[in-house]
């Protein structure tokens, strides 16, 4: 299914811990829906800007694939609004920075984090209400866990 000119139902969807444990990672016409506003305002924008294919490691979850990998309760991701970029290791000269910099510049995001310093960039995009524009850090604590800043 085509999700906008440049992204398909399929890389959204994409999760190797599902096809491993046979969890289903199907999203609802409703979350479907939430992806394209997301292509539409966030991926297409960084598409055109950069002119390269931008790697997506992350974007739509199920909700017992969310929990499988113990991702957040409130996690955008289970709502098909969020995808995590990673350019790093593509011979593309654009770097995670380079997305997150024009993220915060120029799109209408509803969050933004940096994770780990650049190894990826988690962004989201609401089809419905207000967007944000939280921009956040998320680093390791003392004891491994992630906190936000």
């Amino acid at each position: 299914m085509v999700i906008s000119q440049h992204l398909i139902l399929a890389e959204l969807i994409r999760s190797e811990s599902a096809k491993r444990n046979g969890i289903t990672n199907m999203p609802t016409p409703e979350h479907i829906e939430n992806l394209k506003a997301l292509a539409e305002n966030i991926f297409e924008p960084i598409r055109t800007e950069f002119r390269v294919p931008i790697y997506i490691s992350s974007a739509y979850r199920s909700a017992a694939l969310n929990k499988f990998v113990k991702g957040s309760a409130t996690s955008q991701h289970c709502k098909g609004e969020a995808i995590d970029i990673d350019m790093d290791g593509h011979s593309h000269n654009i770097s995670n920075k380079d997305i997150f910099d024009f993220i915060v510049a120029k799109l209408p995001f509803d969050q933004v984090i940096n994770e780990f310093d650049y190894a990826w960039i988690h962004v989201s995009y609401k089809k419905n209400g207000p967007q944000r524009k939280q921009i956040l850090r998320a680093v390791k604590n003392n004891s491994g866990g992630t906190i936000y800043l």
